[in-house]
C-alpha cells in the first residue's frame, strides 16, 4: 500500500502517467461510440433541438459498455453526436462510472463520487467530491485511486488526483494509490 503526501501526489502521477504510457495501450472499448444512449430517471426533460438532456431521480445512462449512475443528471451532445454527461449524487448515494475497456480481457475503469463527469468526444472523466477510481481487470483490482478529485484521461493514458483547494496540511493524506506492477498487470492479460 502507498499513502501519498501533499507534495508527493504531483510526482508519483506524473510518474505513474509516464509508466502507463510505456504499457501496451488499451483503451476505452471504440464500439461504444456507434450505441445509442439508454436513458431512465424518475423525470427526464428532452429539448431535441438543442440536444440537451435533463435528468432527476435515480437517474441510468447506459451507451454500449458505459454505465453511469446518479440522482440528477444533464446531457448535452455536440454536433458530432458526442456526448458530454454530468451526473450528481445525493447524500445517500454517489454517482457511479464504469466502462470496459478495449483488449483481449475483461477490463474495465469504475469510479464512484458525489459529482461524475464524461466527455465522450475527449474520452475525460473527471470524479469529484470524496472520489474513487478503480481499474479491474478479470474483476480483480489493478490500480486503486482515491482522493477529493481524480481526472483520467483515457486517450492520454494518465491518472490525476487534485486536492482541494482549501487543504490544511493536516488534512493529510489528501490522495492515496495502489498502483500494481506494470510487468505483472501486462502478463496476466
Amino acid at each position: 500500500m502507498l499513502i501519498i503526501h501533499c507534495w508527493q501526489t504531483r510526482i508519483l502521477f506524473a510518474c505513474f502517467a509516464l509508466g502507463l504510457s510505456m504499457v501496451n495501450p488499451v483503451y476505452a472499448e471504440k464500439a461504444d461510440q456507434d450505441k445509442p444512449v439508454i436513458l431512465e430517471a424518475e423525470k427526464v426533460s428532452v429539448n431535441d433541438v438543442k440536444q440537451i438532456y435533463d435528468l432527476n431521480g435515480q437517474v441510468l445512462l447506459i451507451k454500449g459498455s458505459i454505465i453511469v449512475t446518479g440522482e440528477d443528471g444533464h446531457i448535452t451532445v455536440d454536433p458530432q453526436g458526442y456526448e458530454f454527461v454530468d451526473v450528481i449524487g445525493n447524500p445517500n448515494k454517489v454517482a457511479s462510472f464504469r466502462q470496459r475497456r478495449e483488449g483481449p480481457a475483461d477490463e474495465f475503469m469504475q469510479g464512484r463520487g458525489a459529482q461524475v463527469t464524461y466527455d465522450a468526444k475527449t474520452e475525460f472523466l473527471t470524479l469529484t467530491g470524496d472520489a474513487s477510481l478503480k481499474r479491474l481487470l478479470n474483476m480483480q483490482i489493478i490500480d486503486q485511486l482515491k482522493g477529493w478529485k481524480i481526472e483520467y484521461d483515457d486517450v492520454k493514458q494518465y491518472y490525476r488526483v487534485i486536492p482541494p483547494q482549501d487543504a490544511k496540511p493536516e488534512d493529510l493524506p489528501l490522495a492515496r494509490a495502489i498502483l500494481s506492477p506494470r510487468r505483472k498487470a501486462t502478463l496476466e492479460k
